[in-house]
């Protein structure tokens, strides 16, 4: 079999195993104290009480265990059920989201920033629609069903390192039919500011990057992204503007050169104008194909690397490091790694990759980004589960990004109740289990005073999922805590 390497330092936490049954009460008691504090962060942000108030509300109720969490089981559940008030907080209420965000970022980088570890992973987050007028709809494709159809499309920013992972950015796409005179009722009707112009998934995504980058306030160094973006050399050559290393999943068709060819600016024909723009020159050897590269390689030239302890024991895969030309609009581009990753067993899958990492990165780095996808689809299938990221049932501009951004907010809120109590209700390895992450909260009838005025706080969460040590005469291990 030969031997396995480790990425080292840079292996991401084991996940997936059972945790130790040591969590107490008073531990998932504290958790009522702890939304009212981490609430207190932002409360600041909204400048009248009552948007206090809601705000705090609507993180309740995207921690019930609710069937599902739109506006109106959330507000129902709640002490007082005022439903058209939190639907006016949350469609039209004037409190800006991206100041809110900000801070988010800031509690992230708080809670997991990790300068050696920290990476961010772009993605995109669609969501299925019926009908015709919410912001953005449109019939393209959908990757939470696999397939073109209706739905809302955005791309998400998740922050991962060694102590966890949550999502910190988002953009909202708009299909480019949303910009023709057709829509132009829906997009008054819908309240998108005039001044937003059409931008491809890869654009917003190079945008979440450059944000991020400017504000200094998430420490990474590694960018990594699936091929839906890799394929974009426009998103790939922002990154690299940034000084910031990607390792990007491209597709088995992408074309490269094992060395760089010859260009050259060619002679001027009989008739027309003298070129001016260089070409490779027709003596060069031909691009190959990357998948086709990896097929001509021997096998001595393969090397296992485990890239993670997983849930069902240690993750292994095979590797080649190659430097290579990219092809760039049929011209060479900056020299990079291909990075060629092949599963073991009798129908090995093969994954392949660019990286603009320096010539002197170490293999075990780029495998460790490899092994570096997952956090972003937990991030966000935990956010659609247990928050009710997919679940709004608001049509305009601004209803989106507020109910996104609290979304992020409450999956947050989880994250860090983990890191808070997390050796207490971690494995050996510091990993939290499943029932944490995904950890949710109920009850009604706190309160606490915003300095203006007494305001409700509608529940006390009870923490979802969570395993209490067996006592005596008192049930099964899992309870909830009720009021």
């Amino acid at each position: 079999m030969g031997h396995i390497f480790t990425a080292g330092s840079v292996v991401p936490p084991p996940s997936g195993r059972p945790p130790q049954h040591n969590l107490v009460p008073r531990d998932v008691e504290a958790l009522a104290d702890e939304l009212v504090a981490y609430h207190a962060h932002f409360a600041p942000l909204f400048q009248r009480s009552e948007q206090r108030t809601w705000a705090l509300a609507y993180l309740h109720g995207q921690l019930l265990e609710l069937d599902r969490k739109s506006i109106e089981p959330m507000a129902l559940a709640l002490e007082g059920g005022d439903v058209q008030g939190m639907q006016q907080f949350i469609s039209a209420g004037p409190w800006d989201d991206e100041r809110v965000l900000e801070k988010h970022q800031e509690l992230v980088a708080e809670t997991l920033g990790d300068a050696e570890t920290g990476v961010l992973i772009l993605d995109g987050c669609d969501f299925p629609k019926q009908g015709t007028y919410s912001v953005g709809v449109a019939r393209q494709w959908c990757g939470a069903q696999g397939k073109v159809a209706n739905c809302q499309a955005s791309v998400v920013a998740c922050y991962a390192s060694q102590h966890g992972y949550t999502l910190v950015d988002r953009r909202l796409y708009l299909h480019q039919s949303w910009f023709t005179p057709e829509y132009r009722l829906r997009w008054e009707r819908c309240g998108i500011p005039d001044d937003i112009t059409f931008h491809t998934r890869p654009e917003l995504a190079a945008d979440i990057v450059r944000t991020l980058a400017k504000r200094k306030v998430l420490p990474f160094r590694w960018v990594t992204c699936d091929e839906a973006f890799g394929n974009n050399p426009v998103f790939l050559d922002a990154i690299s503007a940034l000084n910031l290393s990607y390792l990007a999943e491209v597709p088995h068709d992408t074309r490269v050169w094992l060395k760089r060819p010859p260009t050259a600016v060619p002679t001027r024909g009989r008739r027309g104008p003298a070129p001016r723009r260089e070409r490779v020159t027709a003596d060069a050897p031909a691009a190959v194909r990357v998948d086709d590269l990896a097929a001509q390689l021997p096998q001595s030239q393969w090397q296992r690397f485990q890239i993670k302890e997983g849930a069902k024991g240690p993750m292994v895969a095979e590797f080649v490091f190659v430097r290579v030309v990219p092809v760039r609009e049929k011209m060479p581009g900056e020299e990079c790694w291909l990075v060629l990753r092949r599963s073991l067993g009798e129908t090995p899958e093969l994954k392949t990759y660019l990286c603009n990492a320096p010539v002197t990165t170490p293999q075990r780095k780029m495998v460790w980004a490899s092994g570096m996808r997952w956090p972003v689809e937990s991030a966000i299938e935990e956010s659609k589960g247990e928050v009710g990221l997919d679940q709004y049932e608001v049509r305009g501009w601004l209803g989106w990004h507020h109910h996104v951004t609290l979304s992020f907010l409450a999956h947050h809120f989880l994250v860090r109740q983990r890191c808070r109590i997390g050796k207490k209700i971690g494995g050996g390895d510091g990993a939290a289990s499943e029932g944490v992450v995904a950890g949710g909260a109920a009850a009604k009838g706190v309160g606490c005073r915003n300095g203006d005025q007494d305001d409700r706080v509608h529940s006390r969460p009870e923490l979802r999922g969570l395993r209490l040590p067996p006592q005596e005469d008192r049930g099964p291990t899992r309870h909830f805590l009720n009021n």
